[in-house]
């Protein structure tokens, strides 16, 4: 049995990812939200841009959610529901707000899952650079 205690995500951190993850944004030119939950689903930050879509926050804040539960990144997720996907039925089999598109990733410290990070408002390909450049700047 493994009892080694792992330090829970701190809201410095949570701040941190969502400033990190801004910074990508507006050197890429884009206006997003940044959501970050804690291991148990709990909101520790939260910024949506002046002019970000207002479905952004939305939007960031279910692809955090879906990277936690899952434990992956979003972009992995989206082929497995599609119609012919194996998970196809999982967006709408749970009443929780599951997002399958790219912006969402789960953070890990010492190899356990601590929180997540979703960013919502570019393009799926982008939010996922913006979330990833964050969680690899906590990791130094």
């Amino acid at each position: 049995m493994n009892t080694t205690t792992v330090t829970p995500l701190t809201t410095a951190e949570a701040e941190a990812l969502v400033a990190t993850a801004r910074r990508a944004a507006e050197l890429a030119g884009a206006t997003v939200s940044v959501t970050v939950l804690d291991a148990g689903g709990h909101l520790l930050a939260f910024r949506r841009d002046d002019r970000a879509v207002l479905i952004s926050g939305e939007t960031s804040t279910r692809k955090a959610y879906t990277a936690l539960q899952l434990n992956a990144p979003t972009a992995d997720l989206v082929d497995l529901v599609k119609p012919d996907g194996p998970f196809h039925s999982l967006p709408t089999a749970l009443d929780r707000p599951l997002l399958f598109i790219a912006g969402g990733l789960p953070v890990h410290r010492s190899g356990r899952l601590i929180g997540a990070i979703g960013v919502g408002g570019g393009a799926p390909e982008q939010d996922h650079s913006f979330a990833a450049a964050a969680v690899e700047e906590l990791a130094r």
